[in-house]
């Protein structure tokens, strides 16, 4: 049982941070210009060319499980039978139907919304079916989530009919007692094992302490950054070696929420995540047999790589998500069903001699990176620095497609702003 002291410390640290052991939901949402249209503020999805690819693939088949609030299937983006009736992992009783904070339901919108005939929030993976998984907020009581209820989540969800697994949250390390970073990764591993996708957003410190946080540093996880409307990524984006892709992230309509009607406009790494789950949700529709293992490998190989620098990049990872590449071209290889590329970036390679070895260690590349991490980060700073055009954008629709949070209430109620 956790001690009192240490659920305050928890509460605190997420309200002050929107990181801890809360959700890495987006910074702030403001109204967004009434003159627009619900198109125009879906920026990304011109970006993306989403209408030419939605000829091809709809995300239809795919289930993505969405471990958050909880997701309201009534909202009329979500109506339809496109939410399943999920679990609840904080309070079962109430079920995974109730969205007290309203951060679940929107990362559902960004990916599977119908768009309301044009008047509301369209998904990117229209299609796609919605597994709630209840891990926190689900009364405004229980505002913190938990490691416990995120493992029991990812395991469920391993033993789902769903296929992705999208975690628009975080835990940063002081947030996880005894086991728990092992418990996630042992239950991320028993995902990847069964042919899942895992992605998870990276958090919205990177201005400042720009922590690392779990599930998206754990190995087999792709961690998503966000890019804002110019291609780079945003300053808020945590960077390092967990970052494997990235997607938009910036002035993301959602439900305003929190009492106010109509759509607001938003930003962080949560909704980069989401619009990156439905870009897999994409090319899974479309190559129906493959694994997880496969549809990660082709978004690593068809994301827009940074523009200088090495790949992997900190800040954006192997590039920004750009699904049209393998849903209306060639996707490539998928290689071996089996591997999953960010353990196999992460595992040393075996030298035949010494010399090798050494040799090896002193290369750059993603193995590198992975068994030096703090100083791979370090020697990459002058790479693909934040304020440059990181994503290599191909004719019009070069995909940015992750989706990070809406904004939590708990870090509205700290700083005082509305949602």
């Amino acid at each position: 049982m956790k001690s009192t002291v240490r659920r305050h410390r928890r509460r605190a640290s997420a309200v002050v941070s929107a990181l801890g052991a809360l959700l890495l939901l987006g910074g702030a949402i403001a109204p967004a210009a009434s003159a627009d249209t619900m198109r125009d503020r879906e920026w990304y999805l011109d970006r993306m060319q989403a209408a030419e690819m939605w000829k091809v693939s709809t995300g239809k088949g795919i289930t993505v499980a969405v471990l958050d609030t909880g997701v309201i299937p009534s909202v009329s983006e979500l109506t339809g039978g496109k939410v399943l009736p999920g679990k609840n992992f904080v309070d079962p009783k109430l079920g995974a139907h109730i969205d007290v904070e309203g951060h679940g339901t929107a990362m559902a919108m960004l990916i599977a919304g119908n768009g309301v005939n044009g008047q509301g929030v369209k998904g990117l993976a229209p299609d796609a079916r919605i597994l709630p998984l209840t891990v926190f907020g689900s009364t405004k009581e229980s505002v913190t989530n938990s490691a416990p209820a995120v493992i029991a989540a990812i395991r469920y969800a391993a033993d789902s009919e769903a296929r992705i697994i999208n975690m628009s949250l975080g835990f940063e390390d002081f947030a996880l007692e005894g086991g728990e970073k092992g418990q996630i990764q042992e239950a991320v591993d028993y995902a990847v094992r069964r042919g899942k996708l895992l992605l998870a957003a990276t958090g919205n410190r990177g201005d400042k302490d720009n922590g690392v946080s779990y599930p998206s540093a754990s190995v087999g996880v792709a961690g998503i950054g966000a890019v804002d409307k110019t291609s780079s990524v945003t300053k808020f984006s945590v960077s390092g070696p967990q970052v494997a892709l990235a997607a938009p992230g910036e002035e993301i309509p959602i439900l305003c929420g929190g009492g106010q009607a109509g759509y607001c406009s938003s930003w962080g790494t949560s909704q980069a995540t989401a619009i990156a789950s439905a870009s897999a949700a994409l090319i899974w529709s479309k190559h129906p047999s493959w694994t997880g293992n496969q549809v990660l490998r082709v978004l690593m190989n068809t994301a827009g790589k940074p523009t200088k620098g090495k790949v992997p990049s900190r800040y954006i990872g192997y590039g920004t998500v750009r699904p049209r590449l393998a849903v209306l071209g060639d996707p490539g290889d998928p290689g071996p069903a089996d591997v999953n590329p960010l353990v196999a970036a992460r595992t040393p390679k075996k030298s035949p001699s010494p010399s090798a070895s050494a040799s090896e260690a002193g290369g750059s590349g993603s193995s590198n990176a992975s068994k030096q991490p703090s100083s791979s980060a370090a020697s990459e700073t002058s790479d693909d620095g934040k304020g440059i055009g990181a994503i290599v954008w191909i004719i019009v629709g070069v995909g940015v497609v992750v989706v990070v949070g809406a904004v939590l209430l708990l870090r509205r109620r700290a700083a005082g702003t509305g949602r």
